[in-house]
C-alpha cells in the first residue's frame, strides 16, 4: 500500500538535475526571446504587435523540446508585457487596441515576460530607449533612471545568496538609486519562484511604505531557492496607480472554489484552465475577446482569478525595469535569464559614490572565478598545514 505522503506532495527543488535542466531551458528561451524582441523595438511598431510576437516566439520555442511527453506543459508563464515611459507595468494590449499604441524615437521601453518548462519558470524584463546607439546615447533622465535600474538588478544579483535577508535587498536598492535622483517604485514585489507558481513565498518588497514595511514579512534566503528579482526604478515619486487601463493579464487561482453564474464566465474559466493551468495569461490568449471581458470580471471578483492591473507613474516621468531569474545553488547562485544592458548606449551624469555600494558592484559574479578562488585557497590552507616549522 502507497505512503499517504506521496513524493507528489513534496516540492521539487534545483537540486534535482531534471529540475535544475529544465531551469536553464527556461532561461535560456526567454533570452532568446528577448534578444529577438530587442531588435523589434524601433519607431513605427505598434506595441500589440510586440507583444504578440513575443507569446509566438515563446510558444515556438518551448514545443521544440519535449515533444515526445504529451502532459508536459510548457510555453508562456508570463505574457509579454511592453510599457512605455511612465507606464510602470503590464501592459499587454488587446487585439481591439491595435493602433493605440506605437512607438516613437526616444520612447523609454520596458519588455517583461516569462518562459515555463513543465511549471519550472524563468522571467525576464529589459528596458531600453528607442533609436539610441552608442553613437547616439541617451542622455537626461532616461539614461539616469535605466543606469540607476540596471544598477539595482546588478547590486541584487549579489545580494540574493542563501545567509543573506529579503530586507538586506530592500535597503541596499534605495541606497543605488539616490545618487540618480530616482527612486524605487514603492511596494513592488519579487517573488520566490515554486514549482507551477510566479508568486511563492518569499518576496523582496521595493520601497516599502511604513506600513509596508510592519505587514511585510522578512525572510532568509536559502539553498536550492529560485528567485525573479525585479528592480523598478522611477524619476518621479514612485508612487505607481491605476488609470483606466484596461487588465488584460490575469492567473488563476486553483485553492480558490466558486459555483460561477453566467455562462460566459464558466466559458472563459475553463478556457483557462485548459490552455494555462496556474500560469498567468492574458485575455487575447482566449478564443472569444469579447465573451473573455465579460466572462473574466466575475471570475476575479470571486477570487478565481488574480488580476495583474496596468500601473502608472505621474505623466512627464520615466521608469526602467530589470529582471531576472537566480537559483540559489550551494557554491554561488546562478542566474539564467541574462542582462542585455549596453552601458556604452546610457550616458548619466550622475554615479554611485558610496564606497559600500561600489565595493558591492565590483563584486564578481562568476561562478569560475569563485571555483578558482575556493580552489585556490583550499590549495593554500593544504600548504601552510604540511609546512615544517622553523628551528629558533
Amino acid at each position: 500500500m502507497a505512503d499517504s505522503g506521496s513524493d507528489s506532495d513534496i516540492e521539487p527543488t534545483v537540486a534535482d538535475d531534471v529540475v535544475l535542466t529544465k531551469y536553464k531551458m527556461a532561461g535560456s528561451m526567454a533570452d532568446n526571446v528577448m534578444k529577438k524582441l530587442i531588435t523589434k523595438c524601433v519607431a513605427g511598431v505598434s506595441v500589440l504587435e510586440l507583444c504578440k510576437l513575443g507569446d509566438k516566439l515563446i510558444v515556438d520555442e518551448t514545443s521544440a523540446v519535449f515533444k515526445k511527453e504529451k502532459e508536459l506543459l510548457k510555453g508562456v508563464g508570463f505574457p509579454t508585457c511592453v510599457s512605455v515611459n511612465n507606464c510602470v507595468c503590464h501592459n499587454s494590449p488587446l487585439e481591439s487596441e491595435k493602433d493605440v499604441q506605437v512607438l516613437k524615437d526616444d520612447d523609454l521601453v520596458k519588455i517583461d515576460l516569462a518562459v515555463h518548462i513543465d511549471g519550472f519558470i524563468a522571467a525576464s524584463a529589459h528596458t531600453l530607449v528607442v533609436g539610441c546607439t552608442k553613437d547616439k546615447p541617451a542622455t537626461g533622465r532616461k539614461a539616469d533612471v535605466v543606469t540607476a535600474a540596471h544598477l539595482c538588478a546588478e547590486a541584487a544579483l549579489r545580494l540574493v545568496k542563501a545567509g543573506n535577508k529579503t530586507s538586506q535587498v530592500t535597503q541596499v536598492l534605495s541606497q543605488v538609486t539616490e545618487p540618480f535622483q530616482c527612486k524605487p517604485v514603492e511596494g513592488m514585489l519579487s517573488h520566490q519562484l515554486q514549482h507551477n507558481r510566479i508568486d511563492g513565498e518569499k518576496t523582496i518588497i521595493l520601497n516599502p511604505s511604513e506600513k509596508q514595511r510592519q505587514d511585510h514579512e522578512e525572510s532568509e534566503f536559502e539553498v536550492h531557492e529560485v528567485y525573479a528579482v525585479d528592480c523598478l526604478v522611477s524619476t518621479g515619486d514612485g508612487h505607481p496607480r491605476e488609470l483606466d487601463t484596461r487588465t488584460t493579464v490575469y492567473k488563476r487561482n486553483p485553492e480558490i472554489v466558486y459555483q460561477l453564474k453566467m455562462k460566459a464566465s464558466r466559458s472563459v474559466f475553463s478556457e483557462v484552465e485548459n490552455k494555462h493551468n496556474t500560469m498567468c495569461f492574458t485575455l487575447r490568449s482566449l478564443e472569444d475577446e469579447k465573451r473573455s471581458k465579460m466572462g473574466i470580471v466575475e471570475c476575479w471578483k470571486h477570487g478565481l482569478c488574480t488580476q495583474f492591473p496596468v500601473m502608472w507613474e505621474k505623466e512627464g516621468e520615466f521608469v526602467a525595469q530589470f529582471k531576472f531569474t537566480v537559483l540559489l545553488m550551494p557554491n554561488l547562485p546562478m542566474r539564467i535569464t541574462n542582462s542585455f544592458f549596453d552601458q556604452d548606449c546610457y550616458k548619466s551624469s550622475f554615479q554611485v559614490t558610496d564606497p559600500e555600494i561600489m565595493n558591492l558592484l565590483n563584486t564578481s559574479t562568476s561562478r569560475r572565478a569563485a571555483k578558482k578562488k575556493k580552489k585556490k585557497a583550499a590549495s593554500k590552507a593544504v600548504v601552510e598545514s604540511t609546512e615544517v616549522p622553523t628551528e629558533g
